[in-house]
């Protein structure tokens, strides 16, 4: 059949399963805007009150989800305002499709109005990128996009459009998507999981560190399933929360700069360490070369860009997570390290995570919502302080629940990602935990939240400071306070009421219990919980930059 290109943009749309896209629309994009109109029974588009809320808003769809998460913008600064979200979602291997509308054929290369080379400027922070001239390519081109940004290890893919290519019109047939073959990404022998295996059966000490490519590959029972078989402790990284659940024994807590002490001194230990779909950040790491320096540290993950760039290895596989573990698991023996782990018990009795209990904090806050919701909330976060508290004291029981900037460390993350796990996740609890630093960069985005009456939860931990920041100045800059205090007489309550939600404000932990359950009741209104806490409340344990993990210290220390 013969179709225009905004008509093809849907209909291949819809091919790849695609219920729900945010966005923003421009005149560039107009064609593709007034398609949408016409089927906005079978695609819901969620308008943002910012582009950079439409990519964030897509990252959080994705990431709770597992599909690929789809934004839209038209040309110039609309495109230019989605950079952020994609590059998040670029760090942190997140499935998205950003598509951008550009200025006419005839009219590129000639500076005109709203004109960006958006395919260039992404080019370093995208999977691949896309610029349709002709009609004739674009049905190919977005199904190569959703292939892309799916298959591998994920990543965001952009398609900018000229207006032209939106309008003309070609032949056009319908294909059925076709399923990524896992299977192609995986490069290794029998000899290489037999080597592996090996490694982990003479282990005496082991320790398992799962990342983020655990929970992208849905590999959860596998990584549980060798946790129980060889009796070992495992940690994970901020992105790899959910993967193990918290309530396990076995379970030690997240690793690294803020980790705890349980696990960077098991780690500091352990024979042989098993690195799950992980990258072996800086802030996991710390000194490397004091990072797991007695034991043999196997990789594996399906980019082998990541074997041996930050760590070097013993062992390693390249592959899809829940492939490798599934042939790995029948090769691996029976274990009890009941004297290994006897000595992580000890290290968790000795070194508990702790937080004042004499005021307020942010660490009650979040202790109370984990009990409050069962520890099944989809929570994400923005980043900061309140971003490590959520990862050290929020008990994640399940993949795909915590949903936060680990590469990028993008504040202002947390709200959109929040209505995009909403939208994907109606039936589930959706809170969104931020700092007032954080909160103030997207705060517009609460509108969206009530215009398509969302009922999240906005939590904003106030202490009136960019608290992280200051963390560091007070440890490590002479506690010179260099643009960290924020002296405004901003009332979030009142902001957040004026932007159609509810509000109140915590100020005693008598409060806490009340104000979280009235929150959590809500049935079709965003509410926003404006939590105020001492500016020099501090995140403990801490690593010393460029320090090693197992000299991690806390408020004791100092």
């Amino acid at each position: 059949m013969i179709l225009n290109g905004s008509e093809i943009v849907v209909e291949v749309l819809k091919e790849e399963g695609v219920d729900t896209i945010f966005g923003y629309p421009g005149g560039s994009i107009l064609n593709i805007y007034d398609e949408l109109y016409k089927h906005r029974d079978e695609i819901r588009h969620v308008l943002t009150s910012h582009e950079q809320g439409a990519s964030h808003a897509a990252d959080g769809y994705a990431r709770s989800t597992g599909k690929v998460g789809v934004c839209m913008a038209t040309s110039g600064p609309g495109a230019t305002n989605l950079v952020t979200g994609i590059a998040t979602a670029y760090m942190d291997s997140v499935p998205m499709v950003a598509i951008t509308a550009n200025v006419g054929l005839n009219l590129l290369g000639k500076d005109t109005f709203q004109e960006v080379d958006i395919v260039g400027i992404t080019m370093p922070i995208t999977k691949h990128g896309f610029i349709v001239k002709d009609v004739k390519d674009l049905a190919d081109t977005l199904r190569r996009a959703f292939k892309i940004a799916r298959s591998g290890r994920p990543g965001p893919v952009v398609v900018d459009i000229t207006k032209n290519a939106t309008s003309d019109t070609c032949e056009f047939t319908s294909k059925t998507p076709v399923t990524p073959d896992r299977k192609k990404f995986d490069h290794y022998t029998k000899e290489d999981l037999q080597k592996v295996a090996d490694m982990i059966n003479a282990s005496e000490r082991p320790f398992l560190y799962v990342g983020g490519g655990a929970v992208i590959s849905g590999a959860s029972d596998e990584v549980r399933e060798i946790i129980r078989k060889i009796d070992s402790p495992a940690c994970d990284s901020l992105l790899g929360k959910g993967a193990v659940d918290a309530n396990d024994p076995h379970y030690t807590g997240m690793i690294g700069m803020h980790g705890t002490k349980a696990s960077n001194k098991g780690v500091s230990d352990c024979d042989m360490l098993l690195t799950l779909g992980a990258r072996f950040s800086d802030r996991v790491t710390g000194n490397v070369n004091t990072f797991a320096s007695k034991a043999n540290i196997i990789h594996i993950d399906i980019d082998d860009a990541e074997i041996n760039k930050n760590v070097s290895t013993d062992a390693h596989i390249v592959g899809d997570m829940k492939d490798v573990l599934q042939d790995l698991i029948p090769m691996l023996e029976e274990k009890k390290h009941d004297d290994w782990m006897k000595v992580i018990e000890g290290y968790k009795k000795e070194f508990p995570m702790t937080y004042p209990k004499d005021r307020l904090t942010c660490q009650y806050v979040i202790e109370r919502l984990d009990a409050l919701t069962s520890s099944n909330a989809i929570v994400s976060t923005d980043v900061g302080q309140h971003q490590m508290w959520t990862a050290q004291f929020y008990k994640f029981k399940n993949p795909r629940q915590l949903l936060t900037s680990g590469g990028l460390g993008t504040m202002g993350y947390g709200l959109g990602a929040c209505i995009g796990a909403k939208v994907a996740n109606p039936d589930r609890t959706c809170v969104n935990i931020a700092g007032d630093g954080c909160f103030r960069m997207n705060m517009n985005e609460l509108m969206t939240a009530s215009r398509n009456k969302l009922p999240i939860v906005e939590i904003v931990i106030d202490n009136r400071v960019l608290g992280m920041v200051r963390q560091w100045q007070t440890l490590f800059y002479g506690k010179r306070y260099s643009n960290t205090i924020i002296e405004d007489e901003t009332d979030y309550c009142k902001a957040a009421e004026a932007m159609g939600c509810s509000a109140y404000r915590i100020e005693s932990c008598d409060e806490v219990d009340d104000i979280l359950k009235k929150a959590l009741a809500s049935k079709d209104k965003p509410v926003l919980i404006d939590v105020v806490i001492h500016e020099d409340d501090k995140v403990f344990p801490m690593v010393s930059p460029g320090g090693a993990i197992a000299d991690a210290f806390d408020e004791n220390d100092l």
